[in-house]
């Protein structure tokens, strides 16, 4: 019985997710979610007590997906912005491929979503970390302001998870030649040749993500008090 409630749980995070991907979180209707998940009203409000609840679940569960992207900030690392790279790719293959994690960070920028989660604070604040230890291992180039970089970095991430919507080419083929304009930039000087812009598997910090929603995503949702909201713009 559980399993089979963990189960139902997990099919409406990601059906939620899919909807609110596509139509927002104002447009997207308890009906909706019910129906590509193919279970009952009763069902839902059996997990969720309203689509409020359900997109917290979808946010927690975005937030967990992007913490075993990223992994923590390591203390020590011998190549923090050829790990930058590299996680940078895998955030934008997840973004096209998870919905989940597209539906998170969509409803950061939702003007209809109030929560207290935000996807690109965390991203960015990850991405501020690793320029600070890049900064003492002395493998950034001179002048280099890291809360600068932190926000341009953020910013493209962001603006490529928009481009996904309207897409050109992939996202993830759109990282190489932004980090092939900015390393030369970034990098300290007898770093730069050893930085591969095409990115490669993580090492040493990035994690790996789960597969699927944690099934008591939800209960969590459910339980945790309500956070003062954040500003997750980039800027």
């Amino acid at each position: 019985m559980q399993d089979r409630a963990a189960k139902t749980c997990r099919r409406l995070i990601r059906s939620a997710a899919e909807v609110f991907d596509r139509n927002g979180f104002t447009g997207s209707s308890v009906g909706r979610i019910c129906a590509v998940a193919q279970v009952s009203h009763g069902a839902m409000h059996f997990h969720f007590r309203s689509k409020q609840a359900l997109g917290e679940a979808v946010e927690s569960s975005a937030a967990e997906i992007l913490r075993g992207v990223t992994g923590p900030v390591p203390e020590r690392h011998p190549a923090p912005l050829q790990l930058l790279v590299d996680v940078s790719h895998t955030l934008a293959r997840r973004l096209s491929d998870d919905p989940v994690l597209r539906a998170g960070f969509g409803l950061a920028r939702d003007p209809a979503w109030s929560n207290g989660e935000c996807l690109w604070q965390h991203w960015r604040e990850w991405v501020r970390g690793l320029l600070d230890l890049a900064g003492r291992q002395d493998q950034l180039a001179p002048g280099v302001d890291l809360d600068d970089a932190a926000l341009a970095i953020t910013a493209v991430m962001a603006g490529l998870e928009e481009l996904r919507r309207r897409p050109v080419r992939p996202p993830e083929q759109t990282v190489t030649p932004f980090w092939r304009l900015v390393l030369p930039q970034l990098a300290a000087e007898g770093v730069r040749d050893r930085l591969d812009p095409g990115g490669g598997p993580p090492s040493g910090g990035g994690g790996r993500a789960p597969e699927e929603p944690v099934s008591d995503a939800s209960e969590a949702s459910e339980a945790a008090p309500r956070r003062p909201r954040r500003s997750c713009g980039v800027g």
